[in-house]
């Protein structure tokens, strides 16, 4: 029950909007395995769902290019800033997106999920080969219509593989012109339908689950600056699961975590969970690095 808790508190966290706090656990995480020597394991087999990818180009030869370049140039293109966050310490491999691509792909989850123009925008970008948390190479965007990042911005956030584009977490942070209870609401907990409703209806909405919806269950509760916020969990018939919050002010939709966000971050948890317990063991048993040295 425990290790259970722990897991759904730690998937909220994710689903729960600030890119800020996305990238600045992600720097803090890298600095702490490069001061340990860990090194990230980034698995490399993936699995892509069709109504989670953004549309990537495919390997395409120099004339199919240019000329998908001309028909590019004669539509109306969106413009916004894009960047490289300044707290951004990883290098993209050949393998993975470019921060530019990156950026696009990151547009199109923010246009399909919550109908956002980025027209003027600005893209604040930055790539991690993976953290102890979540060993998966990434790319990480914040999104403002002002060019100062600051915790009182308004901003919408967007996770999504480094690689192939799949979305990992979207959310949109902001402060209120009110003051509402930041409080917890032990009523909601016990009925939450009108939570339940809304997320069903954006699940299927956005094809979320590749599955029809089997039920909807309370996670927790949280804020975010001044705003409270509610999530729950979709889960389909296959046994997937999308966290999704709301605002408990407005009802407003502030994020979701996907499935296969859910299970990197889970697997790696539990890993983390497996290596504490084995050293524990080995130190009530009396075992030290010394001792393994000695027997190697």
């Amino acid at each position: 029950m425990k290790q259970k808790n722990f897991l759904k508190l730690t998937a909220a966290t994710f689903a729960i909007i600030g890119a800020g706090t996305i990238l600045f656990n992600a720097a803090a995480e890298t600095a702490v395995a490069a001061g340990t020597g860990k090194v990230e394991t980034v698995p490399t087999s993936y699995r892509v769902s069709d109504t989670l990818s953004a549309s990537l180009p495919e390997t395409e030869t120099k004339e199919e290019n240019k000329e998908k370049e001309t028909k590019e140039e004669s539509k109306e293109k969106v413009n916004y800033h894009v960047s490289m966050d300044s707290l951004n310490t990883g290098t993209p491999t050949d393998m993975d997106l470019t921060m530019e691509e990156a950026a696009e792909a990151g547009a199109q989850y923010l246009r399909n999920i919550f109908d956002l123009d980025l027209e003027g925008a600005y893209v604040y970008m930055m790539y991690n080969p993976g953290t102890v948390t979540f060993p998966r190479a990434f790319w990480a965007g914040d999104v403002l219509f002002e060019k100062a990042q600051t915790p009182e911005s308004t901003r919408w956030t967007f996770l999504m593989d480094a690689v192939t584009g799949e979305l990992f977490n979207i959310g949109h942070g902001r402060h209120l012109d009110a003051n509402p209870s930041l409080s917890y609401d032990a009523a909601l907990e016990k009925d939450y339908s009108l939570y339940a409703e809304l997320a069903r209806k954006k699940a299927e909405e956005w094809k979320l689950i590749d599955a029809p919806v089997d039920r909807v269950e309370y996670n927790c509760q949280g804020y975010s600056g001044n705003d409270p916020d509610i999530t729950v969990d979709v889960i389909g018939g296959n046994g997937e699961i999308v966290t999704m919050t709301f605002s408990r002010y407005d009802q407003t939709f502030l994020g979701l975590l996907t499935d296969t966000s859910r299970r990197i971050s889970e697997s790696a948890l539990m890993q983390l969970e497996r290596e504490a317990e084995n050293e524990a063991k080995k130190r009530a048993a009396g075992w030290s690095e010394s001792d393994e040295i000695t027997l190697r």
